[in-house]
């Protein structure tokens, strides 16, 4: 079910139930989906670009800048975090604590256009994902990953085919342009 009019946001389909905090911070392209049951909390600026699908149980915590780029896929279940706790050091606590008792690491997150991040996956705080690139279900992103790779966690295991990404895109450019 769509959510009703009084919260709809033009160019974005958005399905019962979601969660969205922060929305006032959350730049929208046109053309999305957000699937049930997802969370978005944007804490900072966020931006959603166009023709984004956001699947269902989706949870993007943003309490730094987060960018996901146009024609980017997030599969089922996965999770993008720009914040975490390190528990390393002396830090303690949770979000009940106050700061200065945690030691939190924050940092932006880009997702760049054509990116693909499979279910169940994980982004960690100060990851770039490059353009094009392709995340296996179930990894564990907690690096930057080059352009147009295929990776599982972490470790590239082979190339998309970019001419062939870039030319359906032209496609798509000329036949919406009809």
């Amino acid at each position: 079910m769509i959510i009703p009019r009084r919260n709809k946001i033009p160019g974005v389909r958005i399905y019962r139930p979601v969660k969205i905090n922060g929305i006032e911070n959350i730049e929208f392209g046109r053309n999305i989906i957000i699937d049930p049951f997802s969370y978005i909390y944007a804490k900072k600026p966020m931006k959603i670009g166009n023709n984004v699908h956001l699947a269902s149980f989706t949870f993007i915590l943003g309490a730094d800048v987060i960018e996901i780029g146009d024609f980017a896929g997030i599969f089922q279940g996965v999770k993008i975090y720009s914040s975490t706790d390190d528990f390393k050091g002396g830090g303690f606590g949770n979000a009940t604590i106050d700061d200065d008792y945690r030691k939190t690491f924050r940092a932006p997150v880009i997702i760049s256009r054509f990116t693909v991040i499979g279910a169940n996956s994980v982004v960690l705080p100060g990851v770039t994902i490059g353009e094009g690139a392709s995340v296996g279900a179930c990894s564990v992103v907690t690096r930057n990953l080059d352009p147009w790779g295929i990776y599982i966690g972490n470790e590239k295991v082979g190339e998309r085919n970019r001419n062939a990404v870039l030319e359906n895109y032209k496609k798509f450019l000329e036949d919406s342009a009809r």
